[in-house]
């Protein structure tokens, strides 16, 4: 199947106005792709009758020192991948297509609290990269349907919170992280991981596991849980732990007695950054 690729926001306009009045599903992506965006794909396909994709490393959510330079950028894998998906239309821009402007004059969406939290605390600015970038995506494709996976749970809450606040027109959806054989997350970043951090590198997942094991078997002493969990990674090679935290799963605020729990853990092995999470249902006692 043929896939066709846009670069520009007039074609991308010409494209995409004869779709628009029956629905277009959007998955926004960095690129190199694996079977965890496929998954995003494969959702979106049931949501609209006609699915776009777009691939754009964003530099507006890289810090000083982090891998933009080197993140990996494998377009034409990807457009094979998304042709034999059955997507549409790849949008493919270049920095200045997407930013007319100079990267520092460019209008930026802050999401408050929620953006300033975990991750955010870590890497300062990143999810304002993200809000915009994805706002100005939403601008542009127009969808309908725009679909995110869990792995990245706080982004996704901060896309719903800007959808929402910022009333745009479109419905967000959430796909469960998809998993190596292992219970490794999918991610881009997996790949900056030799092979002894790769044999470590479930750890994480096994970890998120055992936490949420001992919530469902009662235990309520969320600090101590967390201190534990975090003394694990690192006994298991982890050079550092960002956050290995228990919150309400809707909001990430300090959990309430009768709320869902999220555990979610950003943790570094050798040169990558995992991330990951796991819920917790609630129970009358939780």
């Amino acid at each position: 199947m043929s896939l066709r690729q846009v670069r520009e926001v007039e074609e991308l306009e010409a494209a995409l106005s004869p779709w628009w009045e029956g629905g277009i599903a959007f998955v926004p992506t960095m690129g190199n792709l694996h079977a965890g965006h496929l998954a995003l794909v494969a959702r979106a396909r049931e949501l609209a009758p006609r699915v776009v994709v777009s691939i754009f490393v964003n530099p507006l959510q890289f810090g000083p020192g982090e891998d933009y330079q080197r993140y990996p950028r494998t377009l034409e894998a990807d457009r094979a991948k998304l042709a034999e998906a059955g997507v549409d239309l790849l949008f493919a821009p270049p920095v200045e297509v997407m930013y007319p402007r100079p990267l520092e004059e460019i209008s930026r969406i802050h999401v408050p609290r929620l953006s300033e939290i975990l991750c955010g605390a870590h890497r300062p600015g990143h999810f304002d990269g993200v809000a915009t970038v994805v706002a100005r995506l939403f601008n542009l494709v127009r969808p309908a349907h725009a679909v995110f996976g869990e792995k990245d749970y706080q982004q996704l809450l901060i896309i719903r919170r800007m959808v929402a606040d910022l009333a745009i027109p479109v419905t967000i959806h959430g796909v469960p992280t998809v998993r190596e054989a292992d219970g490794l997350a999918m991610s881009s970043r997996n790949q900056y991981l030799d092979p002894e951090e790769r044999a470590r590198a479930p750890v994480l997942y096994r970890t998120l596991k055992h936490t949420t094991e001992a919530l469902r078997a009662g235990r309520r002493d969320y600090p101590e849980l967390e201190r534990e969990a975090t003394q694990a990674l690192l006994q298991a090679g982890f050079r550092a732990v960002d956050y290995f935290a228990i919150l309400d799963a809707e909001d990430l605020t300090p959990p309430r007695p009768g709320r869902p729990l999220a555990v979610l853990a950003a943790a570094h092995l050798g040169k990558a950054r995992l991330i990951d999470n796991l819920w917790v249902a609630p129970t009358q006692n939780l």
